[in-house]
């Protein structure tokens, strides 16, 4: 993933989502060929000239300063999450360059929390870097259509979505689901531009999916801490659980997801009926068959 490209695309489409009212603008007269904010609008909200903010749409951003991006930023009205991508895109070239010659660790999940994963009696899973599952409790595998039968390198929430044809069928809200699966996976990208594994995933996805290139092209990011999944699950049918994310301490970008139906509802039964499938069924794993550690 090129950084500069990135930068581009990042700045362009924030740009078009935001009308001039919006801005607290006064739009010229006449039609208008660009949706959204011109260039020489963004750079007199961010009190910079129309040549220095199209140098920053370029991704020409050597030696841009921090108070310039945090100008921009006001500008196109980013979010929280939106401004720590654009902050991530923005490091220089001598910080990518230290990431390439310190690839990334392997990602290990602590004993501990396997032994957590199994003490819970809800579904939960283990989720790492490019929204690798690392590991899970029974119903966490069984909640997501049975992942323990799926080889190591399709335990993946990005390939499910986009590949798995029982995703549609799983996802009361497909199309939500795959967007806030693209805009999780485009923060992650932020980070981990040089992620080598991240850059096959795209590449994959994007040669099979059309959907996934769609919604990779509007360079949506989201942080995802907690919200709620609808899912009709092939056996038990329909379930509306919240989620939480947790991260681990010790590596935070390593995450534990805990997904938890209201009490007394009928998605609570629904779940009952799917852990009692999960201890009657044959070879149904426990999060204690550790045999996927990350590579990186």
């Amino acid at each position: 993933m090129d950084r500069s490209s990135e930068i581009r695309e990042f700045l362009r489409t924030r740009r078009a989502r935001i009308t001039p009212q919006e801005a607290g603008l006064t739009p010229h007269a006449g039609p208008r060929r660009v949706p959204g904010l011109r260039r020489e609008e963004v750079a007199q909200l961010a009190g910079v000239s129309v040549d220095y903010y199209i140098r920053l749409e370029r991704g020409r951003t050597q030696g841009v300063s921090e108070a310039v991006w945090e100008a921009v930023a006001r500008a196109l009205h980013l979010d929280d999450t939106e401004r720590a991508h654009l902050f991530d895109l923005a490091q220089p070239a001598t910080a990518a360059r230290a990431r390439r010659k310190h690839p990334l660790a392997p990602q290990r999940v602590r004993p501990a929390l396997y032994r957590a994963l199994d003490a819970l009696s809800v579904p939960a899973v283990v989720q790492g870097r490019r929204m690798d599952v690392l590991a899970a409790n029974r119903l966490g595998y069984a909640l997501f259509v049975d992942f323990a039968s799926r080889p190591h390198r399709e335990r993946n929430f990005a390939r499910f979505v986009f590949l798995d044809q029982a995703a549609p069928a799983l996802y009361t809200d497909w199309e939500r689901a795959a967007r806030d699966t693209v805009a999780g996976l485009r923060l992650y990208a932020g980070r981990h531009a040089d992620d080598p594994q991240l850059t096959e995933l795209i590449g994959e996805l994007s040669l099979h999916s059309d959907a996934f290139r769609r919604l990779w092209a509007d360079h949506d990011v989201r942080a995802h801490t907690t919200g709620t999944k609808r899912l009709h699950h092939p056996i038990v049918g329909d379930l509306t659980l919240d989620y939480v994310v947790l991260a681990a301490e010790d590596d935070p970008e390593q995450s534990l997801v805990i997904y938890t139906p209201e009490p007394a509802s009928p998605s609570a039964e629904a779940l009952g009926i799917l852990a009692s499938w999960t201890h009657t069924a044959t070879g149904a794993p426990t999060s204690t068959d550790r045999s996927h550690d990350s590579a990186g």
